[in-house]
């Protein structure tokens, strides 16, 4: 199972801010996770950065088994 942390907006549509998910790449970890929480978080997840082990992951980064993955919306600077 892969961990799942969702931070700021993500969390807040995700209704939590961590879960667990089985899911081999990061494209099928998002289609798990949108079907779970539904169209606000698919919203937010069109502009979030999925973070695994320091990189950001692209829909075919493969997730190895007790992976964590952040998600990380865009953050106002100033």
């Amino acid at each position: 199972m892969v961990t799942v942390r969702y931070f700021a907006a993500a969390a807040e549509a995700a209704g939590c801010e961590e879960e667990s998910v089985a899911a081999a790449t990061i494209g099928e970890l998002q289609d798990v996770v949108i079907a779970r929480h539904g169209a606000s978080l698919a919203r937010v997840l069109g502009r979030c950065a999925l973070i695994v082990g320091g990189e950001r992951g692209r829909p075919e980064t493969p997730l190895q088994s007790e992976a964590v993955v952040d998600v990380l919306p865009p953050f106002a600077g100033g």
